[in-house]
């Protein structure tokens, strides 16, 4: 041990004198980042200033000549007078014409424009023959199919509102069918099943494709399991077998609702029933283990794909590069690129968009702008989703340069943002903690005639629920149910997001009960949020339970949730927990991450387990990951613990002079490490080049001298550097004054330690009375043995 005494540490730091003021030892924390390091108001202004979408270019038809068979001369010269008006007018100019349009065959005017292009000239007819009372099932039916060809799902349906069939009349089939597809498509599922319920009261037999597109209105509503089932079995009991259209449906309707096992159950059950899945049917059930995180299942598939014959396509590749994203193997995402062009596919801007999510969900954010540069380069064009992916991985790392740059190339490109964009942006502010911002742009979002839909909500909640503004969170959840929106699975977990950050473990598991009984299965995101709640809460029964569904295979083990297996056992400093976790990490063959490592190195260095420790530090480097700050700060941290603090120096020496900088918790480490070591005359060192690195002590920083100094009864500079912290009010902790009370009673200077709280409950005004009378009786404790 170093002798004591005034004078005999030549590189002992001197503490500021003079006036309260702040000088170069003064701890002060770095600042937090600011609100306008985010230049919002340039981000909002690119947003808003965006080009609006370039029109359509109509589809040019020819002009339509009268030989339809079907038609007389009069009709065949009425039709091209028709179709030859301009359509503002041609309401006006039809109604010029009332009696001799009154007179012909309305359905076969109508199929005379439909045929020869002019669909919108049709349904400006079919409207003005409604409101002159001319229109039958015939009519509507002819319109009802022109506008399913064009697409024009819209106009379908305001067409339906507007002009309800005829009393004692119906459509037939191939109508019904077109406007159940076109309510499908414009999210009117409930509508759309009124539809379905008349047409089977009209009598009128469903087909395979009117069945298909009830499947689809169901997998799309969600929560519609039982009524699929039903529906099947309707169709089959009518003669109708399922085609490659129904299985590729019904398994979609499963990959939303996370019904793994009744995926596989209906493929099983299709395969045993004779029929061949073709490879639409199998790229859906390989989305459906990709979207569970299952990629050892998908892998799976696709061998059963490929030896049955049915080779892989495109598609087929983006959801494999998606499922490998998902898994956190972000470089096996990548090599589907590779993979499909040497198999002659073309990636495409799915296939791109998908692999730089992949990059940008392990923070490789400057290898996903070389695919988008890569991308670019091939010829391939970037849409508003590639855009979007971009500036989300951006917003994430705080280049808000970059984000600027990007949203003026979508704009010169003509890439006009979408809600998606929007919605991008209210990330970003949540992500940083910005209520203020995240209220801005979402008016700035209103006020640009962007409607809010569920997804924009599902964002606003997670986006609040960053920022710890609960209130918020839910008050966005009761407008978007007022608003008629229903909640889906996103919207359960971005509340379970709010509640795992505040560790309402109780309210969150009612949240998994509402869940179910809303006919969802929690799925991976649902599961991981839950352990958050339980580790930020404490509740070590919870995080046990969730542990037994895991290794009892009720819950699939995904990359996801043994990765926040292990962060909640760090958390929770459970060594047992933390080791199965990672051990299973390893059996599934899935890649450790490096805050999977960083939490197995800081968690043995905790517990005294040096060489497991330094075996997980060496596994990093082997893993192809460069260690961060958290990294070294831990490996630090262990050589301090174990009184090795030339080689915590030697880490911090190292920093200094890399890319990775050392912050206030690294010199801290180092510090303390040479106290607890008797080693003041280093840890003074130490300090000194701390604040000579521009580094800031903190409250701790001082609060660790305090305790080297008092270890070595050198009281008197234990209380200069005390009277220095009450000077700058830097409040230290009740264990500060401890740590010098308890250290003169063990040299037995018990007056002296009563002087001491005596000096300190006058000078310092943020001195707590019970904690005097706490350190007053743990004086008079050990001097008279009480």
């Amino acid at each position: 041990m170093e002798a004591t005494g005034r004078g005999l540490f030549p590189n002992k730091p001197t503490l500021p004198a003079g006036p309260r003021k702040r000088g170069p030892l003064l701890p002060t924390a770095p600042p937090p980042p600011s609100p306008s390091s985010l230049p919002l108001d340039s981000l909002l202004l690119h947003l808003t200033a965006a080009p609006a979408p370039a029109p359509v270019p109509r589809r040019s038809h020819p002009t339509p000549t009268p030989t339809q068979s079907f038609l007389s001369p009069a009709a065949q010269a009425l039709v091209l007078a028709v179709s030859s008006h301009p359509l503002p007018t041609l309401p006006s100019y039809l109604a010029s014409r009332r009696d001799e349009l009154l007179r012909s065959d309305i359905p076969s005017l109508l199929k005379a424009l439909e045929l020869s292009g002019r669909w919108e000239w049709a349904l400006a007819l079919l409207r003005w023959a409604g409101a002159e009372g001319a229109v039958d099932a015939a009519a509507l039916e002819m319109v009802f199919r022109a506008l399913g060809r064009e697409g024009q799902h819209d106009a379908v349906c305001d067409l339906l509102d507007e002009m309800p069939l005829p009393p004692g009349s119906r459509l037939d089939v191939r109508a019904y069918t077109t406007v159940l597809h076109a309510l499908s498509r414009a999210g009117r599922y409930e509508r759309a099943l009124e539809l379905f319920a008349e047409l089977r009261r009209q009598g009128v037999a469903p087909t395979l494709v009117t069945y298909n597109v009830v499947l689809d209105v169901y997998g799309r509503m969600g929560r519609s399991w039982p009524r699929i089932v039903a529906l099947l079995e309707e169709m089959r009991a009518a003669g109708v077998e399922p085609d490659d259209f129904t299985a590729s449906t019904v398994i979609a309707a499963c990959c939303r609702d996370g019904l793994v096992d009744e995926a596989v159950a209906f493929f099983e059950d299709l395969k045993a029933r004779g029929h061949t899945p073709c490879v639409v049917t199998y790229n859906a059930l390989l989305q459906v283990f990709g979207k569970a995180g299952n990629y050892t299942e998908a892998l799976r598939v696709l061998k059963e794909m490929e030896d049955s014959g049915c080779q892989p396509d495109a598609v087929t590749y983006n959801e494999l590069a998606g499922t490998y994203a998902r898994a956190g193997f972000y470089e096996e995402a990548a090599k589907c690129l590779d993979t499909m062009t040497g198999k002659g596919l073309l990636p495409n801007t799915f296939t791109y968009n998908t692999v730089m999510a992949a990059y940008g969900n392990v923070g490789k954010v400057d290898e996903a702008l070389a695919l988008f540069h890569r991308m670019k380069k091939s010829g391939c064009v970037p849409n508003v989703n590639t855009y979007n992916f971009i500036l989300g991985m951006l917003g994430k790392k705080s280049r808000f340069d970059e984000m600027l740059e990007m949203l003026a190339e979508m704009s010169r490109s003509g890439c006009t943002p979408n809600r998606v964009t929007w919605n991008t942006m209210l990330a970003v502010c949540g992500k940083r903690g910005m209520e203020d911002y995240v209220t801005r742009v979402l008016k700035g979002m209103k006020s640009c005639g962007v409607e809010l839909c569920r997804d924009t909500y599902n964002t606003l909640i997670a986006a609040y629920g960053r920022c710890g503004s609960r209130t918020n969170a839910f008050k966005m959840y009761n407008e978007m149910t007022s608003a008629g929106f229903a909640p889906c699975l996103t919207t359960y977990n971005a509340l379970l997001n709010v509640l795992s950050r505040q560790g309402d473990w109780s309210t969150a598991q009612s949240i998994i009960s509402k869940i179910r009984t809303k006919g969802f299965k929690p799925n991976e995101q649902s599961y991981s949020l839950l352990l958050q709640c339980y580790a930020k809460g404490g509740n070590i029964s919870g995080i046990d339970a969730i542990e037994k569904e895991i290794y009892g295979g009720a819950v699939f083990p995904s990359w996801v949730i043994l990765r926040t297996l292990v962060i909640a056992n760090f958390k929770c400093r459970r060594l047992e927990g933390i080791e199965k976790a990672f051990e299973e990490i390893k059996a599934r063959g899935y890649k450790p991450d490096l805050v999977i490592f960083n939490s197995m190195l800081s968690m043995y260095a905790k517990n005294g387990l040096y060489s497991k420790a330094t075996e997980i530090f060496d596994s990093i480097r082997q893993s192809g990951l460069t260690p961060d700050l958290i990294t070294y700060n831990s490996l630090m941290d262990m050589y301090a613990k174990c009184s090795e603090s030339w080689e915590a120096e030697k880490i911090l020496n190292q920093l200094k002079s890399s890319e990775v900088k050392p912050d206030v918790v690294s010199y801290n480490t180092v510090i303390n490490g040479f106290c607890k070591q008797g080693l003041i005359r280093e840890a003074q060192r130490i300090l000194s080049e701390m604040i000579a690195d521009g580094m800031a002590p903190c409250v701790v920083t001082y609060h660790t001298m305090v305790g080297g100094y008092a270890s070595l009864d050198m009281f008197s500079e234990a209380r200069e550097v005390i009277s220095y912290m009450i000077q700058h009010n830097l409040k230290p902790m009740e264990l500060t004054y401890r740590r010098v009370v308890d250290s003169y009673c063990k040299a037995k200077r018990f007056e002296e330690a009563r002087d001491f709280l005596s000096v300190v409950s006058v000078t310092d005004p943020n001195f707590d009375k019970k904690v005097l009378r706490m350190l007053a009786d743990r004086i008079e404790d050990a001097q008279f043995g009480r």
